[in-house]
């Protein structure tokens, strides 16, 4: 059998970042003395990086390698840079945060890099093998970070229970490949389509495939009915982890459902559109109702998280219409556009929480952010666009992500969907303004100032700030995301 040789340069961002975890690793060893700062150096320098190598290597077709594992698509290149943004900004709010509790060590930053390129191969990849190898490498990261503050029970704890039903959800996923290569006799989304198209694949061993992929990336996108360690995992894990796994992985997510559903499994359109509008109608519906009896401000969030995903799943519902598939484009970018949104967002949100945290003290209740106005109204103005934004109050960029969305539900026919979306909404808004309430209203509990690096301070309010411009000028955003999708197929 002849070797080919494959073409490496559409993977050049993958095979750098991979090279530059093993330099990391090395580095760390042999220079211990000065290990945590360079670690971190290094990844934020490794993540600017490969978005310099990811912007160059664009082609602007679809290009496909290693045997056609590998796909290189606008669609990919975008979700990648998103990725080493959300990264390097979780990295850059979460390190004073993990210095003033001793947990920062180089081995967090290694993990980091790792979760990334687990999360780069799971949006290239045109095959069902290397989708999960990514899938596993970035999960396992996760756990370990979680994990990483060994001294609290609390983050063991809410580690184990990620872990446990982590391996449930991956098993099912697993399972579910096997039955639908048992079904069509490939691993590749082309083949996977090209044998639905035609019919010949077993349709029952098809469906009961079908169940269990709906079920992993369910799990992976913190919906529901497998919302159950999102709460508990979002509330235990140190804030600067919980900030990590409410973004970047969002995004690997969306794309882990967009190969497998869309590209793979389009023509069974129906059959797990059905699924999923259960999933997004549950999940809006909880989210919402038991954020408002919340007061742990992450667990709010994380309830929070489960409704904004349930969002994103409508936008992937309503792209095919009785075998119709013109509102494809217009309901797979909404869902794009808003995944990408609630990332800036929760960039924001969790920022504020770490901003407001120090030496000995969580600022994890709601309470915590009592008379924040007084002690500083420029960021109680931030956190304030982040709530009005994440309430989908206009004129934020999560008004516009909802209203797309919304748009593309409507047109779907859908309705009903739609305005049990927009009341549960309108309950939702109650525990964001909550909070602003809070901030503007209450007494504070400390009058002293906020100490913060003025790194953190300046990004933070950059991202605050974004929030805001991003919804007065949406339009370039959900542009690049409809042609991001329109050239990837």
């Amino acid at each position: 059998m002849n070797f080919v040789v494959p073409d490496f340069y559409p993977a050049a961002a993958e095979i750098f970042v991979a090279v530059m975890a093993l330099v990391i690793m090395l580095a760390s060893t042999f220079a211990r003395s000065i290990a945590r700062g360079l670690a971190y150096f290094l990844t934020q320098a490794t993540l600017i990086a490969a978005a310099f190598i990811t912007i160059y290597t664009m082609q602007g077709e679809v290009t496909y390698t290693f045997s056609n594992l590998f796909v290189s698509d606008l669609m990919g290149d975008f979700l990648k840079l998103m990725i080493y943004f959300s990264m390097a900004v979780a990295l850059l709010y979460g390190r004073g945060y993990l210095a003033d509790r001793n947990i920062d060590k180089p081995e967090y930053y290694l993990l980091a890099l790792l979760m990334t390129l687990g999360m780069m191969v799971m949006v290239t990849a045109n095959h069902m093998l290397p989708l999960y190898i990514g899938l596993e490498m970035m999960s396992l990261a996760l756990y370990t970070m979680v994990a990483f503050d060994r001294d609290s029970a609390r983050s063991t704890e809410a580690a184990m229970k990620y872990f446990v039903l982590g391996a449930l959800a991956s098993g099912l996923l697993l399972y579910g490949m096997s039955m639908v290569y048992g079904a069509t006799g490939t691993l590749e989304f082309e083949g996977i389509a090209q044998s639905v198209y035609q019919q010949v694949a077993n349709e029952t061993v098809l469906m009961f495939g079908l169940v269990f992929l709906v079920a992993g990336i369910s799990f992976k996108l913190g919906v529901v009915p497998f919302h159950m360690w999102v709460p508990d995992v979002y509330q235990g894990a140190p804030t600067a982890v919980t900030l990590v796994i409410a973004t970047a992985p969002k995004l690997a997510a969306f794309a882990m459902a967009v190969r497998l559903l869309i590209w793979g499994l389009f023509d069974l359109a129906e059959h797990w559109q059905t699924m999923l509008m259960f999933v997004a109608v549950g999940s809006i519906v909880l989210g919402n109702l038991a954020a408002i009896a919340q007061q742990n401000m992450k667990r709010m969030l994380a309830y929070s998280g489960i409704s904004h995903m349930g969002f994103v799943v409508l936008g992937l519902l309503a792209g095919v219409v009785n075998g119709d598939g013109h509102f494809a484009l217009n309901a797979y970018s909404s869902a794009m556009f808003y995944a990408v949104a609630y990332v800036i967002m929760s960039l924001a949100s969790f920022g504020m929480i770490i901003l407001l945290s120090r030496v000995g003290f969580e600022a994890e209740n709601i309470d915590d952010f009592k008379g924040l106005n007084k002690r500083s109204p420029w960021f109680a103005l931030m956190m304030m666009f982040v709530m009005f934004s994440m309430a989908g109050i206009p004129f934020f960029i999560g008004f516009f992500a909802k209203l797309s969305v919304l748009q593309a539900v409507v047109a779907a026919g859908y309705f009903w969907l739609a305005v049990v979306a927009v009341v549960m909404s309108v309950i939702g808004a109650f525990y964001y303004l909550r909070v602003v309430k809070v901030m503007y209203f209450d007494a504070p509990d400390d009058i002293s100032p906020i100490q913060a690096p003025a790194e953190l301070r300046v990004l933070l309010s950059a991202n605050g700030l974004a929030i805001a411009a991003l919804g007065l000028a949406p339009q370039m955003l959900m542009s690049l995301c409809a042609y991001a999708l329109l050239a990837s197929r």
